[in-house]
């Protein structure tokens, strides 16, 4: 399922109860219901994701945080952190001399809170130098989206198809709004209810009142947040290096079964070579920048493979996925990973 625009109210859920058929339907023409494989339910966790990246400058780490309070020693001066506001604290002394050594010890133990809300106590630095290294080793795990948050509390609709049953809930924190994602199920159909308020990374409030807006929200966060652009890459080196392919591909409706096996290949020479087995073919691609966005086309000649064709923004990219949309009357999607 994706998400849409029109807002599907907790009437026309209990409408829908009475007739499978017509809720099968009605999923893939009403603007408003994602489910958890929905592009916009994975933003919207990861905007509900811990704050992990404010005191970096004290654990290294944008995977997971230290739970205040605790102290820390730099420069011979142990700083008590309280709160994130003490953040600023190390900062300055950091920077209060270039003669030190500015080296961060941290008092331990301290309680560790990961990206996903879960909590460890780490007893001593032995500990905690294996927990750092072991996040290192997933430097393209998608991390939170920062320079958004969401003004709680806000409702959200549920329907299931598989019990036929409908309800609503509130939701009152980030934490809260994270594991309700978690835990949805897939034939679990939600809506949000707008207008929805939120603040952006310049402190400004905005009302958010469909889908398309929030899914927009998000990535003006996601271009312009410093706090999400800790690395920087260069988008035609990276799709340039390895094989590609596509886990997800929605155009009006899930397409991505269709192109299971397919490896793509993007050379320098802007020719892309898609590969399946013993067969290939091979299209055209290009990229530019226009209006400071990222343009992506396609250009293939077989029948399945042309369904691809188009000029693609781009939404976000790490090493290892890249993603891109193309938002018109339906938004589609089309997410390439290294294989």
């Amino acid at each position: 399922m994706f998400p849409l625009k029109k807002y599907l109210s907790i009437a026309v859920l209990f409408f829908l109860l009475s007739c499978q058929n017509e809720m099968d339907e009605q999923v893939n023409t009403t603007q408003g219901t994602v489910t958890n494989a929905s592009p916009l339910t994975s933003y919207l966790q990861r905007v509900a994701m811990v704050q992990t990246v404010e005191d970096n400058v004290i654990d290294g780490s944008t995977y997971c945080t230290i739970k205040p309070p605790y102290t820390v020693t730099v420069n011979n001066t142990q700083i008590a952190v309280n709160s994130p506001a003490d953040y600023q604290k190390v900062i300055d002394n950091i920077n209060a001399s270039n003669s030190d050594d500015d080296v961060v010890k941290i008092n331990f133990p301290v309680t560790m809170v990961y990206y996903n809300y879960i909590e460890k106590v780490i007893p001593n630095e032995s500990d905690f130098n294996s927990l750092i290294n072991y996040w290192n080793q997933y430097p393209d795990l998608l991390s939170k989206i920062n320079g958004l948050n969401i003004n709680y509390p806000i409702t959200i609709n549920i329907y299931n198809s598989a019990s036929q049953a409908a309800s609503s809930t509130s939701i009152t924190s980030d934490k809260a709004f994270f594991n309700f994602i978690k835990d949805l199920t897939g034939s679990q159909y939600i809506s949000l209810q707008y207008p929805i308020s939120i603040v952006d990374y310049n402190n400004q409030t905005k009302s958010i009142t469909s889908n398309l807006d929030f899914e927009n929200a998000i990535k003006y966060a996601i271009d312009y947040c410093p706090e999400n652009n800790i690395v920087t890459l260069d988008f035609t080196n990276t799709i340039t290096n390895g094989s590609w392919q596509i886990p997800y591909y929605y155009a009006d409706s899930d397409k991505t079964a269709s192109y299971a096996g397919y490896s793509f290949t993007f050379k320098s020479d802007k020719t892309v070579i898609a590969s399946k087995g013993a067969s290939s073919e091979t299209g055209q691609w290009d990229t530019k920048l226009q209006n400071g966005v990222r343009e992506v086309q396609l250009n293939f000649n077989s029948d399945l493979l042309k369904k691809l064709n188009d000029n693609w923004k781009l939404f976000e990219f790490n090493n290892s996925l890249i993603r891109l949309r193309d938002v018109n009357s339906n938004t589609n999607y089309l997410y390439f990973e290294k294989n």
